[in-house]
């Protein structure tokens, strides 16, 4: 599995975070306490364990109908794998997403929501090694994996300095 096609995966669902947790009233975007060891292990093992609520059922289902093409890479599991983790991501699933992704499967990072928001971001720096694209959340949002995005978390002094890097929250 390549990384950048692992990083890119791995905004599919980061990008629909922040829309979510923001109609929520909230910053934070976490991982049920209900989630089984599976899904931690064998999705956090290669990007980010993304939230369920950061897509509906149908789409989490077009993700893992198609684990083989997983975005460019192999990501095949066991049937009973397979489907311990689809069934906790549907169960925990958005009931409805604004920002859903494009494609089939769903990348979030090609949805105008999450252009929009990194547009300032320069190309060069999802080129940059630090960073490696733009699915790579934990590289530029140090809290991404306790799933908060928020501007005064940013990492890269890039960004820091800058101020370029918009988020919903102005804090």
């Amino acid at each position: 599995m390549s990384i950048n096609t692992i990083v890119q995966g791995a905004v599919l669902a980061a990008a629909v975070a922040l829309p979510l947790a923001a109609r929520a009233g909230d910053d934070r975007l976490t991982i049920p306490a209900n989630a089984p060891p599976s899904f931690k292990a064998e999705c956090g093992g290669c990007h980010l364990a993304f939230p369920p609520a950061l897509l509906t059922a149908p789409d989490w289902r077009r993700v893992m109908a198609s684990l083989d093409k997983h975005y460019g890479d192999n990501a095949s599991l066991d049937a009973k794998t397979r489907e311990e983790i689809e069934i906790f991501l549907t169960r925990n699933a958005a009931t409805r997403s604004k920002m859903a992704g494009q494609g089939d499967p769903p990348w979030l990072t090609r949805t105008p929501w999450f252009e929009r928001e990194h547009r300032e971001v320069p190309t060069s720096l999802w080129r940059d090694a630090r960073v490696v694209s733009a699915s790579n959340c934990a590289a530029c949002h140090g809290k991404a994996e306790q799933g908060s995005f928020r501007k005064r978390e940013l990492l890269l002094p890039e960004l820091q300095r800058g101020k370029k890097h918009r988020h919903h929250d102005d804090d």
